[in-house]
């Protein structure tokens, strides 16, 4: 069985970057783990999905990209949107901000999907931004407020749809928000971001390659082609830098094509459902939550029939390997599973009738294979 590539926290994972952006814009209690060109103002773009081993295979669709100085980094784990934007807020790793899934237990009988901010398939229709109050649910300070609180001027250039959304309120409270609506206004709310003041930070977020990843899958003649508008954007910005600017593009998670003989079905096992009381995560990376002293045998049955497409650890095993971070926080521990599964290769544990839209998806990630993990860290300066 191949080894879990475990992420490189504090040396070159996702958690570095922004902490590592700040420090060199003078944010006080911050320092630098990755190294970066020095700059004044710093556009960071996010590009949903974008991840390192795919890039590298399609430089004729992305060559201004290819071209750009800097190297691979790993995401963090799950290597999922939720989690790793709640990252590029926070500055730190799953476990200490405690957004451990795309959804993960909230409560001992309810999922929350952190990226809806809502409960996980489906159910009560109520407004979970009151009931799991974002702010306190994630309590760490954001280095968007860190920044502001020293001075930098902090915007997100994202879609208008996530203003005052829960995730947003979670992971990037203390920057002022610029909704937009498509690639050319989000150019534009970069570049002039960066235009004033003397020290300035963007956050731009671009998400459609994601989605075209998870619909066609990565790499598909769809995805390839919205690879060249991402990498038009990158130029644009980038030609439009001030002398002081600079751009750093990196991603959330890589992306893995799922065949249809790649799932195991949960909801087709009855055996795999024996002793579980809740299932999170999703198809690439689950929390299985085991009803009291069902454990072992829950370990065991998963062992037998998920074994040889999956990393499987306990939740005090997976905290004590590193895969949520150096440390994990009270609050978090009890989100993450009674038993953590990571699949291995293109393998996925779908539900077909809870999650039949998200099963049924050709594209998926969050585990810890390379294509899962590894995304660019890329700079470019003022010319």
């Amino acid at each position: 069985m191949a080894s879990p590539l475990i992420p490189n926290y504090g040396a070159g994972a996702l958690s570095d970057v922004v902490p590592s952006i700040m420090a060199g814009l003078g944010v006080p209690g911050v320092s630098a783990t990755v190294s970066l060109p020095e700059a004044r103002k710093v556009c960071l773009l996010l590009v949903d999905g974008l991840g390192w081993p795919q890039l590298r295979a399609h430089p004729e669709d992305a060559p201004f990209l290819n071209s750009l100085a800097g190297n691979e980094i790993t995401a963090g784990f799950p290597a999922t949107t939720a989690t790793s934007l709640t990252t590029i807020g926070t500055g730190v790793p799953s476990g200490t901000h405690g957004i451990v899934g795309y959804s993960f237990a909230a409560s001992d009988d309810e999922l929350i999907n952190a990226l809806s901010w809502g409960l996980h398939a489906g159910g009560r229709n109520e407004d979970f931004r009151e009931k799991y109050v974002p702010e306190e649910f994630q309590p760490v300070e954001t280095m968007f407020q860190r920044a502001a609180d020293s001075g930098v001027c902090v915007r997100l250039a994202t879609q208008r749809m996530f203003e005052g959304s829960g995730l947003t309120r979670a992971a990037f409270r203390g920057g002022d928000l610029d909704g937009v609506m498509a690639l050319g206004d989000l150019a534009v709310s970069a570049v002039d971001a960066l235009a004033g003041g003397d020290r300035a930070f963007c956050y731009a977020y671009h998400s459609e390659l994601d989605l075209l990843g998870h619909v066609f899958g990565p790499g598909s003649r769809a995805w390839r082609f919205q690879l060249r508008q991402v990498d038009r954007l990158a130029q644009t910005i980038a030609e439009e830098l001030p002398p002081d600017g600079m751009l750093v593009v990196t991603a959330d998670h890589g992306m893995v094509a799922v065949g249809e003989n790649d799932r195991i079905d949960f909801d087709g096992i009855p055996e795999l459902r024996n002793g579980v009381r809740m299932l999170g995560g999703e198809p690439r990376v689950r929390h299985v939550y085991t009803q009291p002293g069902a454990l072992t045998d829950v370990h065991a049955a998963w062992g037998s029939l998920v074994g040889e497409h999956a990393w499987m650890l306990t939740r005090d095993e997976a905290i004590a390997a590193g895969w949520f971070g150096p440390s994990v926080a009270d609050y978090a521990r009890g989100r993450i599973g009674d038993l953590v599964v990571a699949a291995q290769g293109n393998a996925a544990i779908t539900r077909s009738k809870v999650e039949s839209r998200l099963s049924a998806l050709n594209g998926q990630h969050g585990s810890l294979t390379a294509e899962d993990q590894l995304i660019p860290l890329l700079t470019a300066t003022a010319a």
